[in-house]
């Protein structure tokens, strides 16, 4: 809902009335007030206030989902809702976070998916409550059969394929997929994708997410036992970050390339020791996803028309083009 020129013409008359208020009466400084409150307002939609709730997977400390959440924070300011966020790396807690949604009565729920079936019984219990569930991130293969309405993200196989280029692109010949989130679908697909392209060998390697510090010592060890690795695939920014310390800690010569992004690792894309990341546009997911339950809630909008995922990547972001977007990285926005 754009409304540029009413909103210049409140603010306008908001300084104005500032301004004579401070030298005429009471009723003046409320007039101002209310003015000013009404230039806030402004672009802000006009429906009955909603309250929606985005639940993801997202563990403490992984500023993939901070972008994720700032982008939904935006929706639903605009959306005039407001939004409870969550999240939880265990299905099981997951899962408990989105029948807490469905308890509080929300009017929508935005959520991930990386394991479907573990979240299947609080997604249904959310659709017999009535309440419209979307999904972003994680759970692609899956989002019809669950019954969402839409579904915001990438094609993991796709990109995993494209990256799987990239490398060969690199001359890259023995490559390490490290995983950390063990049975998430999407890290899983991310690995088999760049197997499918990689003319090289690829080999998984698992570790514990929620500590950073092991996940720096497991590469670093892994890298140690066969100095033939030249490639770590890392799944996530704060991961290819620590994998640097990895192949520094083990004098080894690989290089690191990584799904996603974040202010430091745009650093240390520009410093080369990132070769390259993908953007999948987690910004974009947050705020898409809100928007899809504003616009269902009002306008009895489907995005995708319930069909077809809305794909927010890939793309690429490499030495040459890390500056084009600089900015955006630097505002937590992509």
């Amino acid at each position: 809902m754009q409304r540029t020129r009413p909103a210049a013409l409140v603010a306008a008359c908001a300084a104005g009335a500032l301004l004579l208020a401070g030298c005429t009466s009471d009723t003046g400084g409320r007039r101002a007030q209310e003015r000013a409150e009404q230039a806030a307002a402004a672009g802000r939609a006009d429906t009955p206030r909603i309250t929606v709730a985005l639940i993801t997977h997202g563990a403490p400390g992984d500023t993939f989902w901070d972008t994720v959440r700032k982008g939904a924070e935006q929706a639903a300011a605009k959306d005039n809702a407001e939004l409870i966020y969550a999240g939880d790396p265990a299905a099981s807690e997951q899962a408990a976070l989105i029948e807490n949604a469905v308890d509080q009565d929300v009017d929508g729920i935005a959520l991930t998916m990386p394991d479907p079936e573990a979240l299947s019984a609080a997604i249904d219990r959310a659709h017999a409550a009535g309440i419209p569930v979307v999904g972003l991130n994680a759970g692609l293969p899956a989002w019809q059969d669950a019954g969402l309405l839409s579904y915001f993200g990438q094609d993991e196989s796709v990109t995993g394929r494209a990256f799987g280029d990239r490398l060969n692109d690199l001359d890259a010949r023995h490559g390490v997929c490290v995983v950390h989130e063990q049975g998430n679908v999407s890290q899983e697909q991310r690995c088999s994708g760049v197997a499918e392209t990689f003319e090289g060998e690829l080999e998984t390697l698992y570790v514990d997410g929620t500590d950073m510090p092991s996940v720096r010592s497991t590469v670093e060890a892994r890298l140690r036992q066969d100095d033939s690795i030249d490639y770590v695939v890392a799944l996530g920014a704060p991961f290819a970050l620590a994998a640097v310390g990895s192949v520094a800690d083990a004098g080894s010569d690989a290089g690191i390339a990584t799904f996603d992004l974040n202010p430091e690792l745009a650093t240390a894309i520009r410093d080369g020791d990132i070769a390259f990341a993908v953007d999948q546009q987690p910004y974009l997911q947050g705020y898409l996803a809100i928007d899809a339950l504003w616009l269902h809630r009002f306008n009895g909008n489907v995005s995708g028309g319930g069909e077809e995922p809305v794909l927010t990547g890939p793309a690429f972001v490499d030495r040459d083009s890390v500056e084009d977007i600089a900015d955006y990285i630097e505002n937590g926005t992509r």
